[in-house]
């Protein structure tokens, strides 16, 4: 899956969503205000997925799907107006950014609090490369209801190995996402132990932060290489 689909028509809604509403629903302070106001020129509510739109069945936790579009005035978008904006819409959501001929998709697993079902729970954002506005979209996937058309359009924002991880109980975003995070997880923490390596002088604190380094290492590779093997392996 390229991250990119073909929305169908049924499903096109096209109205512009002004910042004031985020910045109300949001509870935006003049931080994250200057971050709109800075980065972002527009965006639109471009496509509305839901059982009278797309005729899926909408499932407990994913009632409908919006798809927004946000016309950069930058390559570069701070994380957390896409937070404010997924904080503002009662509804899984999915990005299109665009800016300078290019676009790219990016996206967080969304669903309700066990604790509140009136508040939401956001993941990390995943997001595909910049390609060009005119590279070809993919059909949109085949599902059964919107839940599981939810789950292709985020794992079409991941690595083909994270793809790969299997299902448990019909949780298989969940067990993607958790593998993601993971991942990522340990690449900071890998990234963190060489910043301390390349700045310790003393041998005895090197040899022991090498230790460490080895054992992150490890670590990483075992979680990727877990994905890499699902991959090869014949469901």
């Amino acid at each position: 899956m390229t991250g990119f689909f073909d929305y169908p028509k049924s499903a096109a809604f096209g109205r512009v969503l002004p910042k004031n509403k985020i910045y109300e629903h949001a509870g935006a302070n003049t931080a994250l205000k200057d971050l709109f106001v800075r980065e972002v020129d527009q965006i639109v509510w471009r496509y509305k997925l839901a059982p009278e739109t797309i005729n899926l069945s909408a499932t407990k936790s994913v009632a409908e799907i919006q798809v927004f579009d946000i016309a950069l005035k930058t390559d570069k978008l701070d994380e957390a107006v896409l937070r404010a904006i997924d904080k503002a819409i009662p509804f899984p959501l999915i990005f299109e950014l665009s800016h300078g001929g290019k676009r790219r998709a990016m996206a967080a697993y969304k669903r309700p609090s066990e604790a509140d079902s009136a508040k939401w729970v956001i993941s990390e954002y995943f997001a595909t490369d910049w390609v060009a506005d005119s590279a070809v979209r993919s059909p949109l996937p085949v599902a059964l209801n919107l839940g599981r058309l939810y789950d292709a359009l985020l794992s079409g924002l991941m690595p083909q190995q994270v793809q790969a991880v299997p299902s448990h109980d019909g949780k298989d975003i969940q067990a993607r996402v958790d593998r993601m995070e993971a991942i990522r997880a340990k690449t900071r923490d890998v990234e963190r132990i060489k910043a301390r390596l390349a700045r310790e002088k003393q041998f005895n604190k090197r040899v022991a932060i090498n230790a460490e380094l080895r054992a992150a290492h490890q670590e990483l590779n075992r979680l990727t290489d877990f994905c890499l093997d699902l991959q090869r392996t014949p469901q």
